[in-house]
Order: C-alpha cells, then sequence, then structure tokens
C-alpha cells in the first residue's frame, strides 16, 4: 500500500486531477487524429542507457569511441537518424548548458534531461542547479526515479519498502516546488519500484501540472503486471516514455526478463504508441534498447514478496503461463560471452535496428 501523506496525497480524485492538468487539456484539444503539425515526422529518440558500453567508456576502438558527454552522444544519435536524447544533466555548468542547446538547435534534435530527485531539503540547491541548467538546453521533460535498483531486491523487510515509499513521495513534493517554480516538466519513470496504480495513484493525488510519468512499456514485467496494463494505467499522465521491447524465458527461480530488439517481444507496441499519442500527442518516444544479460526475476523465491502486502497469486499464475506460452525463440540477448568490441557492436546493431522498426512500423 502507498503510504498515506497527507501533505502530498490529498484526496483529489481522478476527475478533479484530469480538469487541472495540462496533459488533459492536451488530451482534450489533441484528439490522435489531429496530431500538431509541428509533431510530424520527428523520428524516434534514444535514452543515454541505450549506450551503457559507450557511454563514459574507456574500451579504445575506432568503430566505436566512447561517448564523453551529452554532445558526442547527440552527434552520434543524429548521425543514424534519432529525432533527440534523454540524458544526464547532472554537473552540467552555464556554458556546456549553452554547447548543447546551440548543437541541439543546429541538428533539430528535441533534449530531455535524466535528473536525481532531491533527497531532502539541504539537496534542493543542487536539484534547482540542474534544473536550471537544463532548461538553459532546451530539455521538454526531465525524467526522474525513486529508485535506482529494483524492488525485490533491494528491500528485505516490509518497514524498509515504507520507509522508502515515504522518502520519495517527500522528494517528489520537493521537486515539484522547484519544477512549478521553473517551468519545466519533471516526469517519474516506473522504475521496477511502483506498481502501475501505485505511481498513477501518486501523480494523481499530487494533481500538479507539472509533474507527470516516464512511461517505460517494458519495466513493470519484472513486478508480474502485463505491460499493456501498465500503459494503459500511466499512458494519461505520460510526458515521456521509455519505447522498448521485452523477452521472457523461464529458469529454475521464476523468469529471465530482457530488452530485445522491437517487434520481437511480448509489447503490442502500435497500441502502446497510440494510446500514448492519444493523451499527450506531444509526448515524445525514446529508445531505451539496454544491451545486457537477461535479468533475474526469482519470483518463486519467498524473498521476492516480501513487499507485495497483497494476494498476488493471480498475476503470478499469469506471468508464468505467459513465459510458458510466449518464451522467446531461441536465447535471450546476452553480452557475457563478447570481448570489449564485440559488445559494443552489438550494442550498436540493436539500436540500429530497433530505429530501423520504429521508421518501418511504428511511422516514426
Amino acid at each position: 500500500m502507498i503510504t498515506q501523506d497527507p501533505s502530498l496525497l490529498s484526496s483529489h480524485g481522478r476527475r478533479a486531477f484530469l480538469k487541472k492538468s495540462a496533459l488533459a487539456t492536451a488530451a482534450l484539444a489533441w484528439p490522435f487524429a489531429a496530431l500538431p503539425e509541428s509533431l510530424r515526422g520527428v523520428s524516434m529518440g534514444v535514452v543515454v542507457h541505450s549506450y551503457g558500453a559507450r557511454w563514459g567508456s574507456k574500451m579504445e576502438s575506432e568503430t566505436y569511441p566512447g561517448f564523453s558527454d551529452a554532445l558526442d552522444l547527440m552527434r552520434h544519435c543524429h548521425a543514424i537518424g534519432a529525432g533527440g536524447i534523454q540524458t544526464t544533466v547532472g554537473g552540467w555548468a552555464e556554458d556546456f548548458a549553452k554547447k548543447v542547446r546551440d548543437e541541439r538547435e543546429k541538428l533539430g534534435m528535441y533534449l530531455e534531461g535524466s535528473i536525481a530527485l532531491p533527497k531532502d531539503e539541504t539537496d534542493l540547491a543542487r536539484f534547482e542547479k540542474e534544473v536550471q541548467m537544463a532548461k538553459e538546453a532546451g530539455a521538454t521533460v526531465l525524467r526522474s526515479v525513486c529508485l535506482s535498483g529494483r524492488r525485490y531486491e533491494n528491500f528485505k523487510t516490509e518497514e524498509e519498502w515504507k520507509s522508502f515509499q515515504a522518502k520519495s513521495l517527500k522528494s517528489i513534493q520537493l521537486a515539484e516546488a522547484v519544477v512549478r517554480k521553473q517551468q519545466v516538466r519533471l516526469a517519474i519513470e516506473n522504475h521496477k519500484d511502483w506498481r502501475a496504480a501505485e505511481l498513477a495513484q501518486i501523480i494523481r493525488n499530487l494533481s500538479s501540472e507539472w509533474v507527470g510519468v516516464t512511461l517505460d512499456f517494458g519495466n513493470n514485467v519484472s513486478l508480474l503486471e502485463d505491460p499493456m496494463e501498465v500503459i494503459r494505467t500511466l499512458a494519461p499522465f505520460a510526458f515521456s516514455t521509455h519505447v522498448k521491447d521485452m523477452g521472457v524465458k523461464a529458469y529454475e527461480k521464476g523468469f529471465l526478463l530482457s530488452e530485445v530488439e522491437l517487434g520481437q517481444g511480448i509489447v503490442d507496441l502500435k497500441e502502446a504508441v497510440d494510446l500514448c499519442k492519444k493523451y499527450n500527442p506531444q509526448v515524445t518516444f525514446s529508445l531505451e534498447m539496454i544491451t545486457r544479460d537477461p535479468l533475474e526475476v526469482p519470483c518463486l523465491e519467498e524473498s521476492y514478496w516480501v513487499t507485495f502486502d497483497e494476494d498476488k497469486a493471480k498475476d503470478l499464475a499469469k506471468i508464468l503461463r505467459w513465459v510458458r506460452d510466449r518464451s522467446f525463440p531461441g536465447d535471450l540477448p546476452s553480452v557475457k560471452n563478447l570481448d570489449s568490441e564485440g559488445r559494443l557492436a552489438f550494442e550498436e546493431e540493436n539500436v540500429v535496428k530497433c530505429l530501423s522498426y520504429s521508421r518501418k512500423e511504428l511511422m516514426f
């Protein structure tokens, strides 16, 4: 259950939120068929995590040189046909933010920032400075997360989970005041922490036009949620997205979960895109194709269930049926047997194939 912080979770209903939010205003003003002309033809962007191997890489490679900063990432993504990037903004100085703005405008790309929430009041100055730098560079949305790990791995007791809930809600509340002041939109990602209904409740009850969601298409499979149900629940609040497709396969403690090339997994990408556009025609679509070994989701272990205080037997049965009936053909993508050059090449191949799929099948 979500901790009921009265200062944050006031009793605003869904209707009240939708009436107040700019997001809902956009949904009412721009039905899907009336997509603004200025937003037509914007290609899929790329999230920095799609280049986990090359970002900050010290590996020597003439073919796949490392990206030292946002400028390197932006130029490469432009070269392979991406329409924008979502990248970290921590540590940016004012002159660098201006360089990012100049390059972004020259290349005609969108920019979204990735930022850490304020831990407490003493961290607000750092947070506001990063918001200002991102704004200076022209970022349209700042994505953030409440948890850097995974719910079923980070917390060993229910008390730890409840403490995390309270701290997270306080951080979001502190951040909201800053982004409202700076008039920049903040988007909280479903990051293997909140179940979809929990995150929707947080955003709905916060009732701020400046705080929405970065809707990740695949993360909540790890919490035994149907990705399409997650997308239907969170699309009304989406300011930005992490587009991905997921493959699943059984293992002795539960199932393996992996990003796979778009179109090869269990996510209905066309429906997902249409839903996001329906509620927010200005939403951007950014690829998060993480090239790594499959994640283990140990849902058959007792320790997995510590933070779930309700009966999830139906969810477990459903996901296990999926794993049985929709198991990924062949082996899930893996990098453990690749050398550094091979991993870099595999990463680049995955990103380029996904962008190609987007242009051919999703029409952007």
